[in-house]
């Protein structure tokens, strides 16, 4: 906890201490795939990942959720019984709760904690943010997660005082107001400092991919669901050092590494925060400037776990996130990873079903020559070719020209130096009034 007393700081929803977790999920006819099994394990991989051990599972099936307690009431009790059996610590819901709803769970299991999947997810962000924007980016979302729920949580904070001793009613609720406006005002000062420092911080990124833009390299961004391999493909393709976990969201901030092509070509390609299903949109909201990257990227590279067993409901989950992002005009190359650990068969009946994707194992290095040639291909769609003449007074030009583009023919002439060379509209802009056509 923070030791300044004017600085608001979000409780702790996991501690050092090993937490003792029960999933709760509800069924309301899923679509899109994903069946209640299946959201099931990936919510007891996310409590994994923020370091509980589960020790129970309570499922229920609804049309629609309870309005007071999300399952019924007769589901709270058998949580509380289950609790009890287990000595869980922690309840973790796989939707998201209302402030009210998660009071009201609270009132009915005293001393438990209980998050739903926003504030587990962000707990693990809180633990996987490395940069100084990542982290300002966890505590704005915490921060404005937490400040609907400050009432509620006063009021558990008093229930636990009364269960060990404390005095009740006006004695204990007069200064439980007092304390709960200012930490409200303090929790709005904060989300203001935070946001001032998250603009700053923008400008300083959006800085430096203004000056990428110009520079004319084309931009790749990976992205795919969380855990599909994309950081370990990062790594094969640039010798870059990246974090590769076997948990979800291992990488968080947007890591950007430069590739040469195999005709020499210099591109940069950007490792991006995984997505997920049921990703809270306001979570899409807190890191926008992150996925920024994604946003002002010429191709997307989308990275799929071929050996996961809802490989297509994963797709259909990251193209939601990337629709909220508006990059569906953006083009898009499927890249089908972990081929290793897929029989021959399963990857001839993908190859079949997706013939415009490139299959690769960032692994074992397996079909890196393909999808480099694929993004080279992609890359010189945007491409013009151009004969030029540049003055050896302009020879920041000719350095451009090999920079960023490809050389087909170089001469150097009296006049100057004569190229044919391939290059981005942008840099084709500054070479255009030295193009000649007598080749």
């Amino acid at each position: 906890m923070s030791t300044n007393p004017n600085r608001f700081t979000p409780h702790e929803v996991i501690h050092d201490v090993v937490d003792r977790a029960i999933l709760v999920g509800v069924d309301r006819g899923r679509g899109g795939g994903w069946a209640l099994e299946d959201d099931l394990e990936e919510l007891g991989r996310l409590t994994d990942t923020a370091g509980a051990v589960i020790v129970g599972t309570v499922t229920q099936k609804l049309d629609h959720p309870h309005p007071r307690t999300f399952v019924g009431k007769g589901k709270v009790e058998e949580i509380a019984t289950l609790v009890g059996e287990t000595e869980a610590t922690l309840v973790v819901f796989d939707d998201d709760l209302t402030p009210s709803q998660q009071s009201n769970i609270e009132n009915e299991l005293p001393k438990i904690k209980v998050l739903d999947r926003t504030a587990l997810i962000l707990d693990i962000f809180a633990l996987h943010a490395k940069s100084r924007e990542g982290r300002l980016q966890v505590e704005l979302a915490q921060m404005e997660y937490l400040l609907p729920r400050l009432r509620g949580l006063w009021r558990h904070f008093g229930q636990a005082a009364a269960a060990s001793g404390g005095a009740l009613g006006i004695g204990t609720r007069g200064p439980g107001e007092t304390q709960l406006e200012t930490d409200r005002r303090l929790a709005r000062t904060r989300i203001q400092e935070l946001k001032r420092e998250l603009k700053q911080v923008s400008k300083n990124r959006d800085t430096q991919r203004h000056a990428r833009a110009r520079s004319g390299v084309f931009r790749i961004a990976l992205v795919g669901y969380t855990n599909a391999g994309k950081s370990t493909l990062l790594n094969a393709l640039t010798g870059a050092d990246v974090l590769v976990e076997d948990k979800l969201f291992a990488t968080l901030d947007a890591t950007t590494r430069h590739l040469e092509l195999p005709e020499g070509r210099g591109v940069t390609i950007t490792d991006t925060v995984g997505f997920i299903n049921k990703l809270p949109h306001g979570l899409v909201n807190a890191f926008k400037s992150t996925l920024d990257e994604v946003r002002e990227a010429d191709l997307l590279v989308h990275v799929i776990d071929a050996s996961h067993s809802m490989a297509g409901a994963q797709i259909a989950a990251v193209s939601e996130v990337l629709g909220e992002l508006d990059v569906a005009g953006t083009p898009q190359l499927l890249a089908f990873n972990k081929i290793d650990l897929v029989d021959a068969a399963e990857v001839a009946h993908l190859r079949d079903l997706n013939p415009g994707a490139v299959f690769v194992s960032g692994a074992e290095n397996t079909g890196l020559d393909d999808l480099l040639a694929r993004v080279a291909a992609e890359a010189s769609r945007s491409e013009t070719t151009l004969d030029v003449l540049i003055p050896y007074t302009r020879g920041e030009l000719v350095r451009l020209a090999h920079e960023q583009g490809h050389i087909m023919a170089e001469e150097h002439t009296a006049e100057g130096t004569r190229l044919n060379v391939r290059v981005p509209a942008s840099i084709a802009a500054a070479l255009a009034p030295f193009a000649v056509s007598d080749r």
